[in-house]
């Protein structure tokens, strides 16, 4: 074996490199820190798994549980019979976890085809980066058994409602409709959203690896469905206030119209109709004008139809009596620059031959004596300028100036109904101070079961009973509006023309308009009719509005069965004055 010379010899275990030394604290600190992190891991895990388990349980049941929502149904509306209005039926909505709907090409067509939409359309829903997306919605439950035949992967289904109205365009504008997601959008279904609309339950399920349910594991939460509603419509009166208004319009070649019955003992509105109107079971094509609730969103100058409130004021205040008389020659009145006229010239008038001939002329003379103060408050107090308050969406308050802007003319036209505008409800309300015994009662879309309702009363008893008997004169022989009588029964009611304000211009269509009641002896029924541009030659209240109020009417108080209150022969005949 070779040496090197003068070198000294070492073992290679007595290197002086290996034989340094490091301090002992860091081989203890690195020990410590291992067995730290070992602990802190352990802890970790036993959190985890033992103490917390509901992150990694949640994460793991994702893999396989799904919670699916239980539908509610939503609550029926009926009318105050119980004959049903609106009601939801069962159906299905199929949808799609587009990770897991890994679908042949031929199950994709035949899919597409059950579902009733383009191939492209559901390829473009099954390619989408959400995490569900609805395929189709409400489909019949016969269709959906079809789909669950096929057992394609991620693809599931789940019970919805359908709202169906089986009265169809009749009571489109008081019932309204829902949307697809069983939500009000108009009418009544919006209303009383709130009761009408349950609280969905739901479900937990076991899904397998191609996405479809294999174990209920039970019900979570049970759904609560929603309340039924009663109206206070009468469906036959409703009915009958939808055709006939149908039957007006289209013989007057109108543009629109309204009518509103109501129970002048409850205020309950037995009928709402409007026209034109909808289908709220096919709603494809829809347009504003159908839609549109005229009745109560819709204002319009009343004309005559506010000339008895001005001479109820006058009897009122002690200003003028029944019989006084006012001189109405020569059937025109100069006010500043304005001149107001009678549509037929009249000379000396009593006060109630003034609401019987509806005098222009005779009105303006009566306010004249009527502090501008004392009017407004009137109007007020019968609910002109605020909204009736039924909670329908869409009610608007009309027009009601303050009094302290008034001028000598403007007071002098809204004693007749213009430069004041109204909807249809406010206005048959505001008939109940004469309907009643002067008292104005809030009004009902809810049927009650309180058979008498105490008001506010705006007049005394004996004006509105002096009111009531010139009403009665203007339906008689002489009046403005003899074919609203009813053989058999007593009517009171006015009549309204106005001319229809355009751009701030008064125009030559019109707005003709009848309210009234029956029978006057003991009033039951109040009736209003509006008529929007009526056409071929004849526009007067009396002759286009105050038909359609007898016919529904007549046919009203023979569906409540109300007995008759005079002569079949000589209905409103005699003197209205003896009958007070």
């Amino acid at each position: 074996m070779m040496r090197f010379k003068g070198a000294q010899a070492h073992r290679f275990a007595e290197s002086p490199i290996l034989q340094l030394r490091l301090p002992g604290w860091r081989s203890r600190l690195m020990a410590v820190l291992i067995l730290a992190s070992f602990g802190v891991l352990i802890g970790r895990a036993f959190y985890l798994q033992v103490l917390n388990d509901a992150f990694l349980q949640e994460k793991g049941e994702s893999r396989y549980r799904r919670d699916l929502e239980i539908s509610a149904s939503r609550g029926r509306i009926a009318d105050r019979h119980g004959d049903i209005l609106a009601v939801s039926t069962p159906m299905k909505s199929v949808w799609a976890i587009p990770a897991e709907a890994r679908l042949q090409p031929e199950q994709s067509r035949q899919l597409a085809e059950l579902l009733e939409i383009e191939h492209k359309e559901l390829t473009r829903k099954l390619s989408s980066d959400k995490s569900f997306v609805f395929l189709q919605r409400q489909i019949p439950p016969d269709v959906g058994e079809r789909i669950a035949a096929l057992k394609l992967p991620g693809i599931g289904q789940s019970k919805e409602y359908r709202r169906f109205y089986p009265t169809g365009e009749m009571t489109a504008h008081i019932v309204g409709f829902t949307g697809v997601d069983d939500k009000g959008l108009e009418g009544v279904e919006l209303a009383f959203q709130g009761q009408l609309l349950g609280r969905p339950g739901s479900r937990s399920v076991i899904r397998d690896r191609r996405g479809q349910i294999v174990e209920d594991v039970g019900s979570i939460r049970p759904p609560q469905d929603g309340r039924d509603i009663r109206l206070s419509l009468d469906s036959k009166i409703q009915y009958l206030a939808f055709s006939q208004l149908r039957q007006a319009v289209a013989e007057h070649k109108a543009k629109a119209g309204g009518v509103v019955v109501l129970d002048a003992k409850t205020g309950e509105i037995l009928a709402l109709a409007n026209w034109p109107t909808y289908n709220p079971n096919n709603r494809d094509n829809l347009t504003g004008a159908q839609l549109r609730n005229r009745a109560l969103t819709d204002t319009f100058e009343p004309g005559s139809t506010l000339k008895p409130f001005t001479a109820a004021l006058a009897l009122e205040k002690g200003k003028f009596r029944f019989d006084s008389v006012i001189d109405c020659a020569p059937g025109r009145l100069t006010i500043g620059k304005a001149t107001i006229s009678d549509a037929h010239p009249h000379g000396a008038l009593t006060v109630a031959q003034i609401i019987q001939k509806s005098s222009n002329v005779g009105a303006a003379k009566l306010a004249a004596t009527l502090p501008a103060e004392e009017m407004w408050a009137m109007f007020d107090a019968v609910g002109f300028g605020q909204a009736p308050r039924l909670g329908f969406p869409g009610e608007v308050a009309g027009r009601l100036r303050p009094w302290k802007s008034w001028r000598p003319i403007e007071q002098a036209t809204m004693s007749y109904g213009h430069g004041i505008s109204v909807s249809l409800m406010q206005l048959v309300r505001a008939y109940t101070v004469f309907a009643r015994d002067g008292d104005l009662i809030p009004l009902s879309l809810t049927r009650s079961e309180t058979p008498l309702v105490q008001g506010m009363q705006v007049f005394s008893p004996q004006t509105a009973r002096e009111v009531r008997a010139m009403l009665e004169m203007a339906v008689q022989p002489g009046g403005t509006a003899p074919k609203a009588q009813i053989p058999g029964y007593r009517v009171a009611g006015k009549t309204g023309t106005a001319h229809k304000l355009e751009s701030g211009q008064y125009t030559n269509k019109y707005v003709s308009s009848f309210v009234g009641f029956a029978p006057a002896s003991d009033p039951r029924l109040i009736v209003a009719v509006m008529i929007d541009e009526p056409g071929g030659g004849r526009h007067y209240g009396g002759d286009v509005a105050g038909p359609v109020f007898a016919s529904v009417t007549a046919s009203a108080l023979r569906t409540l069965g109300i007995p008759p209150d005079a002569p079949l022969q000589v209905a409103n005949g005699g003197n209205a004055r003896e009958r007070l």
